[in-house]
């Protein structure tokens, strides 16, 4: 799928857009001066390390990141797509930031998902992509894309979207679908009140990149022509249920491991998802290794009268005390009499001898000098010092 400057006629050229600008309003203080895609996973990983993993994988070089909150840290992690293989002299990773230009509707802050494409449409025309990958980053799974792209390329559609299977209950938090036998797109619900379907887009989308730009113009068009009048925000809103009346938006049905981590308990969730023995989702398997940056440090030093127990310990932790059926990100310390249990603790934070954590998400770099959390069921986040 690559792209070059000599690429043959018939080469099929594909952009792959990664949606990172969201506040992440719903993890509170995790993403108090962190965007959401740079949050980290399993102790190692970023959220953003998911899509472009398994961008790479899937031999998609022409990867854009579309930022607008607190960049700096997401930045710093991009590194200039390096852990990906994505630094290259053509194509290659690229950050898209916010802008302003004087052009008439050119730029300027972006209202939400499908707000963000229309802002940025004439960088996206200039690039003549034949397809458009849309990729959130918050979301844990690995996925070949190019399985979906073929598909989409079969079907003719204009828009084919990935769906999962979820419980009746949770479908009112995502956009609903529809389907008939041959995987066509019959009806779309946003977020809807009662959910007619368990069926889910994860939020990988394949457009038809035409159908895509020439849908978002007629849209802001039919508003007067200005896009705050449009009400374009996100994909639910607009873009995709026009898609939808016209009958070519078809679903590829993911049967793999996939967890939308944008709130804390589904975010705590998935990481015990990951401490089962036999884990859902292999984050180090050899064929599809979700690939990260992280600074080299010493390995873990686990000392005389520690316990841990079905835990991931991150390098560079030194610990005391007890660990139970959490995750320890990179130099964590968990001093003499201490209890970790059922918690995540990110990069550098401090468990004081004798405190008690429990159920709790423990921010980068917090001094915790107190017992936290609790056994009731709820998660409590302890918020840190620099998050990073």
């Amino acid at each position: 799928w690559a792209v070059h400057p000599h690429a043959s006629e018939d080469t099929v050229r594909i952009i792959t857009l990664i949606m990172a600008g969201g506040e992440g309003g719903r993890m509170g203080a995790l993403t108090k001066n962190r965007p959401k895609p740079a949050l980290p996973f399993a102790g190692v990983y970023r959220l953003i390390d998911f899509p472009l993993s398994n961008c790479v994988h899937s031999g998609l070089s022409d990867v854009w990141v579309l930022e607008q909150f607190s960049p700096f840290v997401l930045n710093a992690h991009l590194a200039n797509g390096r852990p990906w293989d994505l630094d290259r002299t053509y194509g290659g990773l690229q950050i898209i930031p916010p802008y302003t230009d004087k052009a008439e509707n050119e730029g300027g802050w972006h209202a939400g998902n499908a707000d963000a494409l229309y802002r940025n449409r004439r960088a996206i025309r200039d690039f003549k992509p034949d397809l458009v990958l849309i990729l959130s980053a918050d979301h844990v799974y690995t996925c070949d894309y190019r399985v979906v792209i073929e598909q989409h390329q079969a079907t003719k559609a204009d828009l084919t979207l990935v769906t999962t299977r979820v419980r009746r209950e949770e479908a009112h938090r995502f956009a609903v679908v529809e389907t008939a036998a041959d995987k066509r797109v019959t009806a779309f619900a946003y977020k809807p009140d009662e959910p007619t379907s368990d069926e889910v887009t994860t939020e990988i989308f394949v457009y038809s990149a035409a159908v895509l730009l020439d849908t978002l113009d007629e849209l802001v068009a039919e508003s007067g022509g200005a896009p705050e009048d449009a009400d374009l925000k996100d994909y639910g809103d607009a873009l995709l249920p026009r898609l939808v009346e016209r009958g070519k938006v078809y679903a590829f049905p993911f049967d793999g491991y996939w967890r939308d981590v944008g709130v804390i308990p589904d975010y705590w969730q998935a990481h015990q998802d990951m401490l089962a023995a036999a884990p859902p989702l292999q984050l180090d398997d050899p064929a599809w290794p979700i690939l990260t940056f992280g600074a080299q440090r010493m390995p873990a030093r686990i000392a005389a009268g520690a316990e841990v127990r079905d835990s991931l310990i991150g390098p560079g932790c030194r610990i005391a005390g007890t660990v139970e059926r959490s995750v320890l990100g990179p130099g964590v310390v968990v001093e003499a009499g201490a209890r970790v249990v059922d918690s995540i603790v990110f990069n550098d934070a401090h468990i004081r001898a004798d405190v008690v954590v429990q159920r709790a998400i423990v921010d980068s770099a917090a001094d915790v000098a107190a017992d936290a959390g609790h056994a009731d069921g709820e998660i409590t986040v302890i918020e840190g010092g620099v998050q990073r």
